[in-house]
């Protein structure tokens, strides 16, 4: 038997150290060859770092949340053979290059011992022995015999969630046997009871990179939100209509896209909103482009994925590409290309959108275009009351590059152009 090392692989574009934001073993496991081991986040990417060899795993070489030079040893293996040591592996999907190591940044190699360490290495702190037989908060080590724990693991039972009837709250036979008669259910508890739990969660991956970005952008910006309702009633009933008529090969029109076609004829009028502020060097870079990114929510927290060239695509063609990006966003296989580059976003919570919000600028951009929820209101014509659909528009801006009368002549063209829907098919 031998010992395999996993370095943390060149994931390309200069990165000299990456983030480490998922373990998908533990000591102990046995792995395959291609297996998924961990994944890793750069500024630009999240790589997946698979196994090169089967094997066990001995070591593994770092916390969730801490960041690793590049090179750097991250998984040890027990391997049949003789084993060795080789240069860092290619990421996948990323092309990489033989990395060299970098000394400074690299962890300290630790003692390998020859028994199978009993527990993962990556763990909160362990605490105190329990002296009551509650069960056991995330973290903390159940207390049990080998031959109870080798019981638990064969049957897939988390041996915190079993309640330890034997002293400092040791978990028996007796113990396993009761979880398994109640199916794993927890005890009922009667009566009220205070809870003073408290979960530590630590901010990485793309949680902290959602953090360091609003951060950056509510210091540097100073906002001004601008609130107007839109009568959507007129354009509800031509999206039904163009619903029903479409194409089998046609996307389902949402109000998105009539929304990214009302923007793109809007900033022909005042191409200063379609802009990135530079504000190390004070230049507003003016795209011609309208990049429309389009914020989203994910499993794994909020993304912005891009639209590029809206103005050049029509109604249909905004639709498909959305429909395109959500999917992506969602099952996390959108890439770096898809969402990078907006130059101006919409934001939008759908029925949960609320009567108002105060959206945050994707920085550096300088405005953004927050939908709210659509709700059927009782509106007066003049002579009675009649039901409407509105809406309203939440947006901010960069007031150091947009005045509050220009944000209030881009947002009255919006809505201007969605209460007469066959104004954004006129050309010119």
């Amino acid at each position: 038997m031998g010992e395999f090392v996993i370095k943390l692989p060149d994931v390309g574009e200069g990165v000299a150290e990456a983030e480490l934001v998922e373990w998908h073993v533990k000591v102990g496991d046995l792995v395959r060859e291609d297996m998924i081991l961990a994944a890793v986040m750069t500024d630009k990417a999240t790589v997946e770092i698979p196994s090169p060899v089967d094997g066990e795993i001995l070591w593994l070489g770092g916390e969730i949340g801490q960041v690793i030079a590049i090179g750097s040893p991250i998984i040890r293996l027990k391997v049949e053979g003789e084993g060795h040591a080789p240069a860092a592996e290619p990421a996948k999907p990323v092309k990489a290059e033989e990395p060299k190591p970098q000394p400074a940044r690299a962890e300290p190699k630790p003692e390998i011992k020859a028994e199978k360490p009993a527990a993962p290495v990556v763990h909160a702190p362990v605490s105190a022995p329990l002296t009551s037989g509650a069960p056991r908060a995330e973290g903390d080590r159940a207390l049990a015999s080998p031959a109870v724990r080798l019981r638990a693991r064969d049957a897939g039972i988390d041996l915190r969630q079993v309640t330890g009837t034997g002293p400092a709250g040791r978990i028996t036979h007796e113990d396993l046997d009761t979880f398994f008669a109640r199916g794993s259910q927890k005890p009922v508890v009667s009566g009220l009871a205070p809870d003073t739990s408290v979960k530590e969660i630590k901010v990485v991956g793309l949680r902290r990179k959602i953090a360091e970005k609003m951060a950056i952008a509510k210091s540097h910006i100073p906002h001004i939100t601008y609130v107007e309702e839109i009568d959507v009633t007129s354009l509800e009933e031509l999206r039904a209509l163009l619903n029903n008529k479409k194409r089998a090969d046609q996307p389902k029109l949402t109000l998105l896209p009539f929304l990214m076609r009302a923007m793109v004829k809007a900033i022909a009028e005042q191409p200063q909103l379609n802009a990135l502020y530079d504000d190390d060097a004070n230049i507003i870079h003016q795209h011609g482009g309208v990049h429309i990114g389009i914020a989203a929510q994910t499993p794994s927290g909020l993304v912005v994925p891009v639209v590029k060239h809206a103005e050049a695509r029509d109604l249909w063609g905004c639709a498909a590409e959305v429909n395109l990006l959500a999917d992506a966003a969602k099952t996390g296989t959108a890439t770096r290309e898809q969402l990078t580059g907006s130059t101006i976003t919409i934001t939008s919570l759908g029925s949960m959108g609320g009567i108002v919000t105060t959206p945050v600028i994707n920085y550096p951009e300088v405005a953004i275009i927050g939908v709210n929820k659509m709700m059927t209101r009782p509106m007066w014509d003049g002579a009675a009351f009649i039901p409407r659909k509105m809406m309203n528009l939440s947006s901010s801006f960069d007031h150091r590059v947009i005045d509050g009368w220009d944000a209030a002549v881009f947002i009255q063209r919006i809505k201007t152009l969605l209460e007469t829907p066959a104004l954004i098919f006129v050309e010119g």
